[in-house]
């Protein structure tokens, strides 16, 4: 007897479970992987690869009760995760009651809605093994499916509708797939990428229960985007999950899915039809792709575990930038205040940045509050000189800090405008004459990255304002018993 390859044991099981009900039945319940291959086989074009297999399964398992996958666009996640999945967890053996399907917006729900409602309407074998099924309307206003054999609902929102506290008779949602709610658009600033993971954290994540299995799928597109954050969180241990990642292609530039891709010609054909080799890395080889104008990069960025002693150096010099904003309304930037102490021997200087620098929308009486305790908390007690841009109503600032016994001093700026400041200092960063702490400065690197992008940029420029001056400190000031003389 000629021993058949796994596609030829594949397409036998699922031909014998073709013919015999009851085996199909089982098999159904019991496996997703059994059941997308039997059910939903139209929408098998091709060999299913490996991370489509592992995918399936981990889906399908009961003990993984978060997981985040990152797959290549047309990789059939959403296949697997928003059509076939909340599908056979009620009627499989998981046996779920209430499952949520969110999507980025309401259109897009009514789009994944119609398409697993056409799914249960048009597909006769699903139909008479596991129907009937029927459309239900609520109070809502969502779009719901109703399975009555199974008194199990399936509801699609938008990441916008509120899903915190809905219950499904005695049921909170106990499977809840996040499906695509980035955009470019969202991640684009620091606001839109908070925004989504509060939403997420602060309402998806609360609205389960002891037994409810999270699945979030989607692509990479901003290195603060909800994905990346969940990312490190599983790595660090402060989030309990599983986290994958597939691109189209393998580190040796092998295709993850020879079925659909068997060789780099039939790869390059698709990339020609993307066209845009930016959306060729950000959606198929999961590169996140920063702005054609960036001006800092994050791989220039580097860290130091812990600030040098005093001793040992001939110079230590601790100043801070302030770039202030008095309205504290919620469109208005922020007021922000960055430390910075200078350490070297001679002419090699290392700026190091402090950790934990305000950002806050505050006004003025409350940023000399802040300004004094933070200037006192750098100096070790002894308050640190601030550094103000001279400019328009700042200027009032240096002014009554000095009245109060707090060093400070207007920093003229010229005409150049924050993009060339900022380039100023950019070699010192990528050389690694400007370091940042391990922990501390997320919000103030996320914007040096995103500059030109960011909403927001009130800590690049309290930061520019710091290293400038470190930058432009007299060199003859670089001698033993003159730390305080610049």
């Amino acid at each position: 007897m000629k021993k058949m390859n796994k596609e030829g044991v594949l397409k036998a099981i699922i031909d014998r479970a073709i013919k015999k009900p009851a085996f199909r039945r089982i098999l159904g319940r019991e496996s997703h992987f059994w059941f997308f291959h039997i059910y939903l086989r139209d929408h098998v074009t091709h060999s299913t690869a490996n991370f489509q297999k592992e995918l399936l399964s981990l889906t399908g398992d009961e003990k993984v009760s978060f997981l985040v996958t990152v797959a290549f666009r047309g990789s059939g996640k959403t296949t697997i995760c928003s059509l076939s999945l909340p599908i056979w967890a009620i009627i499989g053996r998981l046996k779920k009651k209430f499952v949520v399907v969110i999507n980025d917006t309401q259109h897009q729900s009514k789009y994944s809605f119609m398409n697993l409602k056409r799914e249960l309407e048009d597909n006769s074998l699903l139909r008479r093994d596991m129907g009937p099924f029927k459309e239900e309307s609520d109070e809502w206003g969502n779009y719901t499916l109703y399975l009555p054999w199974y008194d199990a609902k399936i509801v699609f929102l938008s990441i916008d509708q509120r899903i915190r506290g809905v219950k499904h008779k005695q049921y909170r949602p106990d499977l809840i797939v996040v499906d695509d709610v980035e955009d470019l658009e969202s991640t684009r600033t620091q606001e839109g990428r908070d925004k989504t993971y509060q939403k997420f954290k602060g309402d998806i994540l609360p609205a389960g229960d002891q037994n409810t299995k999270m699945i979030v799928i989607g692509n990479l597109l901003h290195e603060d985007s909800l994905l990346k954050r969940l990312e490190r969180e599983i790595q660090d241990g402060r989030l309990t999950g599983i986290f994958r990642t597939h691109p189209v292609v393998d580190d040796n530039g092998k295709s993850l899915w020879l079925g659909k891709y068997p060789d780099k010609e039939s790869l390059e054909i698709e990339r020609k039809k993307i066209g845009s080799m930016e959306a060729w890395k950000r959606e198929f080889l999961l590169v996140i792709v920063p702005p054609g104008d960036q001006v800092i990069k994050r791989e220039w960025i580097q860290h130091y575990d812990a600030m040098p002693p005093r001793e040992g150096y001939q110079y230590r010099w601790t100043k801070m930038g302030i770039d202030l904003a008095i309205s504290e309304r919620e469109t208005a930037d922020y007021t922000a205040i960055v430390g910075v102490s200078l350490f070297g021997h001679d002419k090699q200087r290392v700026v190091y940045v402090h950790p934990h620098p305000i950002n806050k929308r505050i006004d003025f009486p409350t940023t000399l509050d802040e300004e004094k305790y933070y200037a006192t908390m750098l100096g070790d007690g002894k308050p640190v000189e601030a550094l103000v841009e001279d400019v328009a109503y700042q200027r009032s600032l240096p002014q009554q800090l000095a009245q109060d016994g707090f060093p400070a001093k207007g920093v003229k700026i010229g005409t150049q405008d924050k993009r060339t400041r900022l380039i100023g200092i950019s070699a010192w960063i990528k050389s690694g004459r400007v370091l940042f702490p391990m922990e501390g400065c997320e919000k103030l690197i996320e914007q040096l990255i995103g500059f030109g992008t960011e909403r927001h940029d009130d800590l690049v420029d309290a930061l520019v304002i710091a290293v400038t001056a470190a930058i432009e400190a007299r060199t003859s000031a670089w001698a033993v018993g003159k730390m305080d003389k610049i």
